[in-house]
């Protein structure tokens, strides 16, 4: 494919798809003919080239060379200047109504996806965007990106009760955020607003059709309806959970029931019991499109490690606790002088709270309803097929994580100080190598020096750490010879104290100077 003089794209085709292509397009015509082969010019405007991608896409040609105007007709607004592989994925979306974005998390997408939106808009071909996203990441990823990359486009969070809710979305905000479960909340103002485009990041939320979220998805989504759904790994755990996904984008791809399908992709060995096909790959790849992929590794321009924030709020258990734990300090506080020692252990207990557990003074261990950070955690594993570490700084939660994680069905195991040197260096060992060994839960302090496990390029801290010199070396375990994957790493943050800390190791602030600072303007917040 070559754009011709700014104003055609050129690209060479089988015979019976250019003939197509000259039959439906008005603006095109053949200009050589190679054996099998001929050559076709098409006018570079948004309905020749959504009729192109329409075409290629339906014949399983490779729809890349379906080039968007929005590389001649668009200003890369923002504070960033995009990567070609972002770029390319925003030209893929903009000329699809209906695709799929499989991009591997921490390639950018979101912004991909907020530029191709606001092209459409520039073009008046959509007015209203809904993004439906995970709430860990409605502020923190989304919000955040549309100011970075969008920044003269309106925006707001439908989060909270449902009259605050209905008055974002039926206010006048471009691009309207909201979780899950929120569009349960309030569908019929959903229906009403018109949205022009929805985008549903870590799609596979909506993977099971019978489903309520699905079905009131289904019912959102009209003839005219452009709609993009997201995720870094589709189908990850069974190849019947790619019918969901298609029902909504690309129904004419898969049967109407999902018992045909299942019986399409899956065999059953007992009552059950069922296996993949071998031919289950490809039934879902067929099934999955139109659909766009870059994995990081192949991002060449992409920094070596990028750093996420999830916003995890406090279920209301840790907000009350945590709330009482500062009143409770402030009075002690009061009029007396703070050391760094004393400092460090108040931030250390509401670090605790918002972990999800705390010592008492007699030593017993109080734990909390953390399921907003469970799940925000599940969310990122969820994300990546590669191998992830979680770090978790106090000992007393790491049991939460791991009895959560064996529920979910992940493979995992603790390295903390209660594990002896021979047995860590087993349970590196398999990590290293042992396909089915998913996630490595670590105390920081006991595999922040000298430790390789390049295996995994994420890694997710539960809870921050206080130490400038810990969370490098944390970040180090995976940033060493050997790893060939572009890394991720992806800060839980829930209370102020964790956003407070966070700042200051990434800011490689020195945590002995600071501390005292960080304590008194934590108390002093309300």
């Amino acid at each position: 494919m070559k754009v011709v003089d700014g104003e055609a794209i050129q690209l060479t085709l089988p015979w019976h798809i250019a003939d197509r292509v000259t039959a439906c397009i008005d603006k095109s015509e053949l200009i050589a003919e190679h054996g099998t082969k001929r050559d076709v010019l098409v006018y570079w405007d948004q309905p020749e080239i959504e009729m192109l991608a329409r075409i290629l896409d339906e014949y399983g040609v490779d729809g890349s060379q379906a080039v968007s105007p929005i590389f001649k007709d668009y200003k890369w607004g923002g504070l960033y200047t995009p990567f070609k592989h972002q770029m390319d994925t925003a030209s893929f979306l903009s000329v699809r109504q209906r695709a799929f974005c499989f991009n591997e998390a921490g390639t950018g997408k979101t912004s991909a996806a907020i530029w191709a939106a606001d092209y459409l808009m520039n073009q008046g071909l959509i007015k209203r965007v809904l993004v439906v996203c995970p709430l860990s990441i409605m502020q923190s990823a989304w919000l955040a990106d549309i100011f970075k990359t969008a920044m003269h486009r309106t925006a707001g969070v439908a989060y909270g009760d449902s009259d605050k809710r209905r008055k974002i979305i039926n206010g006048q905000y471009e691009f309207v955020i909201i979780n899950y479960d929120g569009i349960n909340v309030v569908h019929e103002d959903i229906q009403k607003a018109n949205f022009d485009l929805i985008i549903i990041d870590e799609a596979n939320a909506y993977k099971t059709a019978s489903t309520k979220r699905w079905k009131m998805m289904a019912k959102l989504i009209k003839p005219t309806t452009w709609l993009w759904m997201m995720t870094g790994t589709p189908a990850s755990q069974s190849p019947v959970d790619a019918f969901g996904l298609a029902r909504l984008v690309s129904p004419h791809r898969v049967p109407k029931f999902i018992t045909a399908w299942r019986d399409k992709v899956m065999y059953q060995v007992t009552r059950f019991k069922w296996v993949p096909k071998t031919n289950a790959k490809d039934d879902v790849y067929a099934a999955l499109q139109p659909a766009i992929r870059f994995e990081k590794r192949s991002c060449l321009d992409l920094p070596d490690i990028t750093y996420q924030t999830r916003h995890v709020p406090l279920s209301p258990q840790v907000l009350r606790f945590y709330k009482a734990l500062k009143s409770q300090l402030l009075i002690e506080a009061a009029g007396e002088q703070v050391s760094a020692v004393n400092a460090a252990a108040a931030m250390s207990k509401l670090l605790q709270i918002s972990g999800g557990a705390v010592y008492t003074d007699k030593h017993d261990v109080v734990e909390f309803d953390v399921s907003p950070r469970l799940q925000a955690m599940k969310e990122v594993l969820d994300e990546t097929l590669n191998k992830v570490i979680v770090f978790v700084p106090y000992l007393h939660t790491i049991g939460i994580v791991q009895k959560f994680l064996t529920e979910q069905g992940y493979t995992s195991e603790i390295i903390c100080g209660d594990v002896s040197m021979r047995q860590r260096t087993e349970i590196i060992a398999r990590f290293q190598s042992a396909e089915n060994l998913k996630v490595l839960i670590i105390q920081p302090q006991s595999a922040s020096h000298g430790v390789t496990l390049t295996a995994a390029d994420t890694i997710i801290f539960w809870s921050p750490v206080m130490s400038v010199e810990t969370y490098i070396q944390c970040v180090g375990r995976i940033d060493r010879v050997g790893q060939v994957n572009k890394m991720t790493v992806v800060n839980l943050q829930g209370s102020e104290a964790e956003k407070k800390v966070y700042d200051m190791v990434q800011g490689k602030i020195d945590s002995h100077l600071k501390l005292v600072d960080l304590y008194r303007t934590e108390l002093e917040e309300t």
